[in-house]
């Protein structure tokens, strides 16, 4: 059983590695390009490689501030694009990024993991605010 010590001391590492893939802009665009161009595109727009084969519109991302008045939606796009929260994307047939991320960094524990997979998603999020038109 780990001591609260090592335990605190671990998150606090993963939440300074989570923190620091969200600021890196390349990680933003790594994630996006590896969890959302196939369908959204490289550039956003929508139109991915797997979009024509989608049973919804797959939406262009580059205009979520000028749909929101001029504000970037930032915390419903990270609740969309995790999945986890009741507020699904599309029509459902976008995936839950939040367990998808989340099974990959299990090894590293539960909060560690939790952490982790919060700064993947936020980091994508960031990518998409910086597309916005």
């Amino acid at each position: 059983m780990l001591s609260k010590q090592k335990l605190l001391a671990g998150l606090v590492a993963a939440l300074a590695a989570s923190a620091a893939g969200a600021q890196d802009e390349g990680a933003g665009a790594r994630e996006y390009m590896a969890a959302c161009a196939s369908c959204h595109g490289e550039t956003g727009k929508g139109a991915g490689p797997l979009a024509e084969l989608m049973t919804v519109p797959v939406p262009d991302l580059t205009t979520l501030t000028a749909e929101n008045d001029g504000t970037f939606p930032m915390l419903e796009v990270i609740q969309v694009i995790d999945g986890r929260t009741g507020i699904r994307g599309h029509g459902y047939p976008m995936p839950v990024w939040g367990d998808r991320f989340k099974a990959r960094e299990m090894g590293a524990g539960a909060y560690a993991a939790e952490l982790a997979t919060r700064g993947r998603i936020l980091s994508i999020a960031l990518h998409l605010e910086s597309l916005q038109e």
